[in-house]
Formats: structure tokens, sequence, C-alpha cells
């Protein structure tokens, strides 16, 4: 009996140690799962349901993307002060920082005394220029009668001349503050004067002083108005970056606030003097005129340079898996093998690729339904 026992035990330790070799040898493929992770099949059916794509790797001109920073300007001309020439109180405005204004609109009105003092001033020396010159046409009749003197002639003459220039003078003034001196009657005269916008834009600044019932002085600017007509964009360009720009250039830029709204510009100015800080700057044409830029606004630029030809894929054909990247290639009968690769620029949806793939079959539509197929399979 015991014999039997003996027997049985060794027959039970025999098969466990048989079993458990067996079990080993088994697990050993788990080892070849990095290799299966990284290979997809799928049907013909899912193929069609996700429109699946592939191309070979091609080469392509792909060029560098300068990023510059920069910010709308106007030029001088399209900055225009607006001030008071003979100075007064501040009657009425109803302009803010941003108000659109044309051309000939009214900006303000200024209130003062000596307004009616000037038209009074203007009117008599009119008056009084109509009667010396009718005495110096009765002088001139005179004289050529030999009726009358030299003298006096000569003295009808001065006075005329001079009641001539005092009321030009006069006229002058009265342009200046934006009256017309061919309108001005005895019945129009007026204590006050309108403010007129010369260029059609929007107010950029206005004074803080310049409330209602302030004096305003002759110097002081109440309004500063700007002709956007004329705007363009000054990029900082560091010295290293300098070589890589040339006039007519294209320039595609975006502001901050909306980065999906490019606006093309072109570059027409090239500063070759450095500052201190080693940089310099360039100017640049907007294509089209959009009232939503505004000069002082912060732009961001990409210039295409260095052009080169390099092997691309679309830049759909890329996956991202734990922050590395990847594309798939077919190894044929709907079998495809996730790759890693090096990814290079990106120009007009091609990516460059430093990895060797010349030859191959890539996926270029529908990588990212393969991930998810790879990934999911590999968790069940």
């Amino acid at each position: 009996m015991k014999l039997t026992i003996f027997k049985f035990l060794t027959v039970l330790s025999i098969s466990s140690l048989i079993y458990g070799c067996s079990s080993s040898a088994k697990e050993e493929p788990k080892v070849e799962t990095s290799t299966d992770e990284s290979r997809v099949q799928i049907s013909p059916e899912q193929l069609k349901q996700i429109d699946l794509q592939v191309e070979k790797i091609q080469a392509r001109n792909i060029s560098t993307i300068l990023k510059l920073n920069g910010q709308v300007d106007a030029p001088p001309q399209n900055i225009v002060s607006v001030s008071v020439p003979l100075g007064g109180y501040l009657k009425s405005t109803n302009m803010l920082p941003g108000t659109q204004v044309k051309k000939g609109q009214v900006l303000a009105i200024i209130e003062d005394h000596q307004y009616i003092q000037l038209q009074q001033d203007y009117l008599g020396a009119k008056n009084k220029l109509n009667y010396a010159l009718k005495e110096y046409q009765r002088q001139m009749e005179l004289n050529k009668a030999k009726a009358g003197s030299d003298k006096v002639l000569q003295q009808a003459e001065s006075d005329f001349k001079s009641l001539s220039i005092e009321s030009n003078a006069l006229a002058e003034k009265l342009r200046l503050i934006g009256l017309n001196p061919a309108k001005l009657t005895e019945h129009s005269i007026s204590r006050t004067v309108s403010i007129y916008s010369p260029v059609n834009g929007y107010v950029s600044k206005v004074n803080a002083n310049a409330n209602i019932g302030k004096y305003v002085m002759p110097s002081d600017i109440i309004f500063e108005l700007v002709n956007p007509d004329k705007i363009y964009l000054n990029l900082t360009v560091f010295e290293k970056d300098l070589n890589k720009m040339e006039i007519g250039q294209p320039v595609l830029v975006y502001s901050n606030s909306s980065p999906d709204k490019k606006y093309r510009t072109k570059i027409i100015r090239i500063n070759n003097a450095l500052n201190d800080e080693r940089t310099t700057t360039v100017h640049c044409n907007f294509e089209e005129y959009d009232k939503t830029l505004v000069p002082g606004m912060y732009m961001n630029a990409e210039v295409n340079v260095n052009s080169d030809q390099a092997d691309a894929l679309p830049s759909d054909a890329f996956v991202n898996y734990e922050n590395k990247d990847y594309v798939f290639v077919s190894n044929g009968n709907n079998t495809f093998e996730m790759t890693e690769v090096n990814k290079g620029k990106t120009e007009h949806g091609f990516t460059a690729v430093t990895t060797d793939l010349k030859g191959k079959e890539i996926v270029v539509k529908g990588a990212y339904s393969l991930l998810m197929k790879l990934k999911n399979t590999t968790e069940e």
C-alpha cells in the first residue's frame, strides 16, 4: 500500500513538473507582444468604412517659417493733431476715442468773444476798402483830366493798398478758424466757430483736459485723428534674421485675440540700422484694409524663408501617442504597422519627415482610426 502511494506521489510530481514546463512554454510568446502591439489588421469592410487611403512619401518644397512680432502703425502724414488756432472755450463735443469721423464733420464747437471782434474788424476793413477803391478810382480820373494832384492820387493809392492788405489778412484769420469770409455779413456774425475733421478716419486720442467750458489754448491738441487708409505693419527683426528678409516678400500676420483671422502683407521697406538690442524694423503693407486694424495693435507674423526640398507627407498621416510621432506603414493584406518617425517643418498641410520611408506605402487618411483600433485590440 505504501509503495502504491509512493508511486502515485511520484507520478503526480512528474505530471506537475511537465505541466509547469508546458505552461512556461505557452507563456513565452508574450515576450513578442511589443511587436504585435504595433501591428493592426482590418477587414475589407472596415477598410471601406474608415475611407483609408495610402500613398508613398514624396519630395516637396518645405519652407522654414520665421515667426516675428510687431505692431500696426500709421505714417506721420496720416496722424492729424487738431487744435484751436486762436484758442477759445470748448462749448460742445461728443467725440470719444474710437469715434469714426468723415472729412468735414464737426468735431467740436468753440466759443469766444475774439471771434466777434475778428468778424467785426473784417467787415469794417471790407467797407473801408470799398470806399478806398472808389476814392482811388476817382483820383485817377481827376489826375488824367489834370484836375487833381499827384500827391492826392498817391495817398489814395496807398490807403487802398493798406486796406486791401488788412482785409486779406483778416480774411485769412477767418479761414483759419473755419469761417468763410465770402459768406460773412453784418447779419451772420457769430460768437462760435466749428472745428471740422480734415480727414476720414477715427479719433485716436481726446485731450483729458478738453472738457466743456474749459479754455483751450492755441497750443493745446484737443483731438488726434488717424487716417487708417495707409496703415502698415512694423515688425521687429533680430540681426541674425535680417539677411532672410527681402523686399516684396509675403508675410502672413494675425493678432492674439483672433489667431484664425489671417492678414496678407508684403515687405516694402527694410531698415538696415541696428539699435542697441541688435534689432531693426521691417515695414509691411497690408494687401486689404480692415477697419479693425488700428495703430498700436500687436501682431504676430510668419515669414516663409529658405525653401528646401524634403520628403514630406500630409499632416493627417501623423498620429501622436505618448508624446511620440508615428505613421502607419502598409505591410499588405490590410495589415499596417505603427512606425515611429521624426517630424520636420510643416507648410501648407504637409510635414517633412527625416525618417527614411522611401518606397513604403503610408496611410495618409484614417491614421487615427487605425490607432484607436490598435489600442482597443491591445487592451482586450
